[in-house]
């Protein structure tokens, strides 16, 4: 090869590549966009039938198929034409004290739930291990005081809400937030990044536990996924 081809082989290759880097930041971009208004509901990363009998198939089925939907679809109804309707789901969650109630608690749910879905799965459960045993043991002294607080928390939340493990300042807190509050809310009082949650609102157990919300906390120990609790406090 002379060097006048060497040179036109060379510009074609730059071409190539500033054309590949732009398809590349092209895609970032969409994939950001996605985060904004319609929001939709991401696929159940298991089938329903995959927690039990921690979790029965027809509660998930209800749960998912028409609690979480509807709160997607209440939260597009709720910020089409406003201001809203160009931000993040995080981005409203996190300020959303200037928000109106439908979308505090549309947005809440669809977050709290998005959330929920992942840190559970089939086959899981059992001790946590590595740096989310470390940070336990540091904070509570064991994993069965860890098991003992989250589950006050989230027995005594009164009526609806959610039972959290968070991350704050570089330790590790319990507590719990009524109806579809988050610890990412400005206006909550658990602050902190979510490392795990429990839905405790009578629709997420009542189908198979009934009024025994405290058999349905502790099941819940059996399906918890500790690799995204783990991801979950990383990125923390």
């Amino acid at each position: 090869m002379n060097r006048t081809d060497f040179l036109k082989t060379l510009a074609g290759s730059s071409l190539a590549m500033s054309a590949l880097s732009e398809q590349v930041l092209a895609k970032s971009v969409s994939e950001v966009r996605i985060e904004v208004a319609p929001f939709k509901q991401a696929p159940l990363p298991y089938d329903f039938g995959a927690l039990e009998p921690s979790i029965d198939k027809l509660t998930m089925e209800i749960h998912y198929g028409k609690h979480h939907a509807t709160y997607v679809k209440n939260l597009n109804d709720a910020v089409k034409g406003t201001e809203f309707e160009k931000k993040t789901l995080e981005d409203i969650i996190k300020s959303i004290s200037k928000a109106p109630a439908a979308i505090r608690n549309n947005g809440g749910g669809h977050w709290n739930h998005t959330f929920f879905w992942e840190v559970m799965g089939p086959k899981k459960g059992g001790a946590p291990k590595g740096a989310v045993a470390d940070a336990i043991n540091a904070q509570f002294g064991s994993f069965d005081k860890l098991k003992e607080e989250f589950g006050k928390a989230a027995t005594t939340r009164f009526g609806s809400g959610w039972a959290w493990l968070v991350a704050s300042g570089g330790k590790l807190s319990v507590g719990s937030t009524p109806n579809q509050d988050n610890p990412l809310m400005d206006l909550s009082d658990l602050k902190g990044t979510p490392i795990l949650a429990l839905d405790v609102w009578e629709h997420a157990y009542y189908l198979h536990y009934q009024n025994k919300r405290p058999d349905y906390i502790k099941a819940f120990w059996d399906v918890v996924n500790w690799d995204k609790v783990a991801e979950n406090l990383k990125k923390a």
